[in-house]
């Protein structure tokens, strides 16, 4: 069984539940955005690229494997 996750690792990104500071809904974003990420209800920046992890502006409340 070792064998195997030598062979497929593991994913290095995420999907997070955020909820938005100034609304607080809570939205799914993907750990490793290319693009900037806006709330669904007030429009204010969730989310924002920086090459590699993305900047998170809300509260992350869950991380999903």
């Amino acid at each position: 069984m070792s064998e195997w996750n030598k062979l497929i690792p593991k994913p290095r990104s995420v999907f997070l539940r955020i909820k938005c500071p100034k609304c607080g809904n809570e939205q799914l974003v993907f750990s490793n955005t290319v693009n900037r990420i806006t709330c669904n209800v007030c429009n204010e920046p969730l989310a924002e690229p920086t090459g590699g992890r993305a900047k998170i502006n809300g509260e992350v409340l869950t991380v999903l494997e």
